[in-house]
């Protein structure tokens, strides 16, 4: 999702301390939960380098993916009311972080006017986000939701229309809120059509996808 339009997106590591003393540098592989949903909130994450997503997970395995979060950006705003996290965070590749903790959060907000207001503007991108999310799960079906998914992060690349993120049905499905299966489906027939193709798993969009399946 966002990537580089961060308050921290052109500091360094001695900036970053600078602005926050306390804080530390963490490192973490592919596929790691940097945090869990209902653990205790008491920090701040700032993506030095890779990308990461937010997401919740059902009673039966299943996940639905909130955002993902690229260089510049953060995580763990909610560690201003001291709540439980109201999401997982899973590394999609190698990631370094700059770890607040909440005390210097607080002196940050006093002090810097500029992170209070993007902080600020975060928040209610994200209400907008998932006030958005829910009415697409409220009232489109799960085709609607994969053409939609398609249309919004098919981009021109030499001549073609594709999605950059090389995702499995997976992660479509969870990115969505549908099953593996259903998109599995969806894929196939798309692709017999000829409005899609798949390789590598990269989506890529040779025609207007119906409005209907």
């Amino acid at each position: 999702m966002s990537q580089g339009i961060g308050p921290f997106t052109n500091l360094d590591e001695s900036a970053l301390r600078a602005l926050a003393p306390h804080g530390a540098v963490r490192s973490f592989s592919k596929n790691a939960v940097v945090v869990s949903e209902g653990d205790e909130t008491d920090s701040l994450y700032i993506l030095l380098s890779g990308r990461v997503k937010a997401f919740v997970s059902e009673e039966d395995g299943r996940e639905v993916v909130l955002s993902t979060v690229g260089v510049g950006d953060y995580f763990g705003e909610l560690v201003l009311d001291g709540g439980a996290r109201s999401a997982s965070i899973m590394t999609l590749e190698p990631c370094r972080f700059f770890v607040i903790p909440r005390g210097d959060i607080e002196g940050m907000i006093d002090r810097n006017p500029a992170f209070a207001r993007h902080l600020i503007r975060m928040l209610i991108g994200k209400v907008r986000s998932l006030t958005q999310k829910v009415l697409d799960l409220a009232l489109k079906d799960v085709y609607g939701r994969f053409a939609k998914f398609v249309d919004e992060n098919a981009i021109e690349q030499k001549g073609a229309r594709v999605v950059p993120e090389r995702l499995t049905q997976h992660d479509i499905a969870a990115r969505i809120g549908g099953s593996r299966e259903m998109v599995n489906r969806i894929v196939k027939d798309l692709t017999a059509g000829g409005y899609i193709s798949v390789d590598a798993k990269q989506i890529t969009v040779h025609k207007k996808l119906p409005p209907h399946w």
